[in-house]
């Protein structure tokens, strides 16, 4: 992509638990420089491997509700007893830099933004099966029992719902979708510079 001094874009890329949303947007922050990451907050507690500042910003229930009150989110839900929201001053900072900042969110936040930022570009990402997705969730060792299968409802509701996404790439084979994606972030890049 154009390193030109161009305001930048937002994308939103959603998709169920366990269909890869973390490891596409790794991929792809490897491949360009341009490509941020927007860092969520969220209520819920860290896993071990996540950062404060990097994975999320962790924050108290009575701090989320304050930023709430203040304005300060572009979007929040509350989703499996959390609350998670996009801080409106994480995404300005990346576009007025000229950034292309990913936003990975789910679906309810999604159709939020999606509906107040109808030029924003909207990816969502598909498991190849729910079987797939079963066996990914499980393979990761994190949830118990009735998480996954909470999970596993929640998935079926949004896979659903992807049909107010601008783009759908299905996860059958990692390379491809993430050259699948990158390909429609330059394009999509391209186009919104050129306007």
């Amino acid at each position: 992509m154009n390193s030109t001094n161009a305001k930048g874009v937002m994308v939103v890329l959603s998709g169920p638990s366990g269909c890869g949303k973390d490891t596409v947007l790794n991929r792809l922050l490897e491949m360009d420089s341009r490509i941020k990451p927007s860092v969520s907050a969220t209520t819920r507690k860290p896993r071990v491997d996540e950062k404060e500042g990097v994975s999320y910003y962790f924050l108290t229930k009575d701090s989320f509700e304050e930023k709430i009150e203040n304005g300060d989110f572009i979007e929040y839900v509350q989703y499996d007893d959390n609350y998670y929201g996009t801080l409106k001053s994480e995404v300005e900072r990346e576009i007025n830099d000229g950034n292309v900042v990913v936003l990975v969110i789910e679906v309810k936040g999604a159709a939020n933004i999606i509906s107040k930022f109808p030029d924003a570009l909207s990816i969502f990402l598909m498991p190849p099966s729910t079987g797939i997705l079963e066996e990914r969730l499980r393979n990761r060792g994190t949830d118990d029992e009735q998480t996954i299968r909470k999970r596993l409802a929640i998935a079926a509701d949004e896979m659903e719902k992807s049909r107010i996404y601008k783009h759908v790439v299905v996860n059958d084979d990692l390379d491809k979708a993430v050259s699948t994606i990158y390909d429609i972030i330059k394009v999509y890049a391209s186009a919104s510079q050129s306007e």
